[in-house]
């Protein structure tokens, strides 16, 4: 017989553990460190160089290697944003941000050079919780950027499942090709 067997994957519970982070209006980005200790760039989509940039992250990247290679060996996700992309939360001309999506890893101690998204909430996966933080960013503005009162929206991070959800403050219900948009 030649038919391989496939189990179905385990379902997780839904009321276990998430965090709720910021999500940062900017642009997916990542910083890639080999074993063998080269740096490199890449958008959500491809390698970049600094000869063929995406608002300037690979530039950064080779301008922060011996930081960056204090991430260690792997792929390094985050959200490249600031003035010029996007929203540009009210940073100063040329100033722009790389913060890391793993909170858990980066939270405490990261290069210099680096940031992390905020976290809103920790603990049981409630769509209350999530109503929360959205509220709070609504009223109080963005937590990475204090101040800045047009946040885009949150990631809630359900761990059992290793799944993420973005919500946002506006037009959360409207499918984003009607908006013209990338999904």
């Amino acid at each position: 017989m030649s038919i391989d067997f496939v189990a179905f994957p385990k379902i997780a519970r839904l009321r276990r553990d998430c965090l709720i982070t910021e999500k940062i209006d900017g642009t997916n980005a990542q910083v890639i460190v080999t074993a063998d200790g080269e740096v490199a760039a890449a958008s959500r989509s491809r390698l970049i160089t600094p000869a063929q940039d995406n608002h300037g992250f690979a530039a950064w990247v080779e301008a922060h290697r011996t930081e960056l290679l204090g991430l260690g060996e792997g792929r390094h996700f985050g959200e490249w944003w600031g003035s010029g992309i996007q929203r540009g939360y009210g940073l100063a001309k040329g100033e722009k941000r790389f913060s890391l999506f793993n909170v858990a890893r980066w939270e405490h101690e990261r290069p210099a050079c680096c940031h992390v998204v905020p976290v809103l909430y920790r603990g049981t996966f409630d769509t209350e919780a999530a109503d929360i933080c959205i509220n709070e960013l609504r009223g109080a503005g963005s937590v990475a950027a204090p101040g800045f009162m047009n946040p885009e929206g949150i990631i809630v991070f359900h761990i059992a499942g290793n799944v993420g959800f973005k919500r946002t403050l506006d037009k959360d219900d409207e499918p984003k090709g009607l908006r013209g948009e990338a999904a």
